[in-house]
């Protein structure tokens, strides 16, 4: 079977911050005496010099004065204002805003109004800044088809570092029939110029409503970014998106994000029925969703207990998932599905297509029944999977489960093999259909579905409490070698993924 050779672009390097601007001559050989660092204190006066002893008081105020290489550092204390960033930095000269060292300053939404789409932090049409180390909170509307959000990048904004922040009572509070939408963070690229170089990184996002929204969206023309060791949980959808199709962007070439590295993540509690969008959807709320997005990897994260684990799914015709690797993560104990592919059933052919699961570790997921009163499988093909590589995953199913789960006789040319699949009960198999025949003997499976020949089934994997495998696991070093390019250079604990051109099975070596 043909695959894709594909080089997925990552980002090299986030370039480093300037807090401080050196002295410059003037004609008459005087230094330049421009302020570059700014200071913000609730008891401040925007009348102020803005220095440490006399400090303003807003946090706009002193982002109007701020220039390419300034920083502005802002004391703990409640700040009840829309943040928005003026302007742009320069190339190795960024525009800084960031908290007092071990401070707590608070942009605070209380009172504030909303009207139509807005944001507590604003980055729009501004490159080259940074955003760090506040917490940004309690923006609440009940007003029917606003769109309320933490922190918004978007406009062509490129080169921006959004980072150590904590996001949390960002909240639609109306019924699904009203709009009910919102983000914690969102990065959109809805211009024909793409937001490159972004990092979004170590922010905790919790307790956020988001209705049929996300906590965390990339969407759009965002071609280079990279979502890090963030965490994210009581959360009443979506964790983290990396989305395409949804006329984030007019023009179709540039509605998708793509070129995007999302690891090292903690993502739990992600429950859908908290809200009231559960009422219609029941667990729905995947933890990590690729939707329609193309080249992003998702590596090295850890889900657990939330709806859904991983999904690298279409929902949109015209927009497959593609060219995506999914590889090196731990899902545990979620509600439904740990890892799924394809298009929603009967809804769109988008699909998924040249994309690989390989060297993950699935335990004990599908904790309740699916829409249809099926269990969804630990491993799960939808409509449309075309040229996928499902290798090298760890199963550790519960008594009652599915190990994989294929849906209907859609896709071609997928390879599925490598494979551990263990339980203490009794397994399941489904090939074709929700209603087909159930295949409960792992010869029978392989023969009917044609997959799985170097797979193992009934072997415990001897899997430690951090999911790391004990001595004497038969998954150790037994897995296929693809190549560090498609399973990375480190496993989910940071160890070497590939030792002497032997791989284990599962998320880690």
């Amino acid at each position: 079977m043909m695959r894709s050779s594909f080089l997925i672009f990552i980002l090299a390097g986030i370039a480093s911050t300037a807090c401080s601007k050196k002295n410059s001559p003037q004609g008459d050989n005087k230094p330049d005496v421009r302020q570059n660092t700014f200071y913000v204190s609730p008891s401040g006066n925007d009348a102020a010099a803005g220095t440490l002893a006399a400090p303003l008081r807003g946090i706009n105020t002193a982002l109007a004065k701020a220039s390419p290489g300034d920083t502005v550092i802002v004391r703990t204390g409640k700040y009840y204002e829309k943040v928005v960033f003026p302007r742009s930095g320069r190339q190795d000269k960024y525009i800084t805003l960031k908290a007092y060292p071990g401070e707590k300053p608070v942009i605070d939404g209380t009172g504030l109004s909303i009207t139509g789409k807005e944001a507590l932090v604003t980055i729009r049409n501004a490159s080259y800044v940074v955003f760090e180390g506040f917490d940004v909170c309690n923006y609440i509307s009940s007003t029917p088809w606003v769109n309320i959000n933490g922190i918004v990048a978007d406009e062509g904004s490129s080169h921006i570092i959004i980072r150590k922040n904590k996001v949390y009572n960002i909240e639609h509070n109306v019924a699904p029939a009203d709009g009910r939408s919102g983000h914690g963070i969102e990065i959109i690229g809805n211009t024909g110029t793409p937001m490159t170089d972004v990092l979004v990184e170590e922010n905790e996002i919790h307790d956020c409503n988001t209705g049929y929204s996300e906590n965390l969206t990339i969407n759009g023309y965002v071609d280079g970014f990279i979502i890090r060791r963030n965490k994210i949980y009581n959360a009443e959808n979506i964790g983290i998106d990396a989305a395409g199709g949804y006329a984030a962007n007019p023009n179709p070439a540039f509605n998708y994000a793509r070129n995007g590295l999302i690891t090292e993540n903690e993502l739990y509690d992600i429950n859908m029925t908290t809200g009231p969008i559960g009422g219609i959807h029941g667990h729905g709320a995947i933890a990590i969703y690729v939707d329609g997005a193309r080249n992003i990897i998702v590596e090295r994260n850890r889900v657990r207990d939330c709806d859904r684990g991983i999904g690298i799914v279409s929902e949109t015709d015209a927009f497959p998932t593609s060219d995506c690797i999914v590889r090196n993560n731990v899902v545990a104990n979620c509600y439904r599905t740990g890892i799924y592919l394809g298009g929603y059933l009967g809804y769109t052919g988008g699909g998924t297509r040249n994309s690989y699961v390989v060297n993950n570790t699935l335990y004990q997921n599908n904790r309740e029944n699916g829409a249809y009163g099926e269990i969804e499988g630990e491993l799960r093909m939808t409509e449309h999977c075309i040229d996928n590589v499902i290798v090298n995953n760890l199963v550790y199913a519960r008594p009652v489960d599915l190990m994989f789960h294929k849906y209907t006789s859609t896709g071609s040319g997928n390879e599925i093999d490598y494979n551990l699949y263990f339980t203490t009960g009794t397994p399941g198999w489904i090939w074709n259909t929700t209603n087909g025949t159930p295949y409960t003997d792992f010869n029978a499976w392989k023969t009917a579905s044609g997959v799985d020949a170097a797979s193992v089934f009934g072997l415990d994997p001897k899997l430690a409490a951090d999911m790391s495998l004990q001595s004497g696991s038969p998954a150790k070093d037994a897995g296929k070698v693809i190549g560090a390019e498609i399973q990375g250079t480190l496993d989910v604990n940071g160890n070497p993924r590939i030792v002497g051109n032997k791989i284990s099975i599962g998320a880690s070596q």
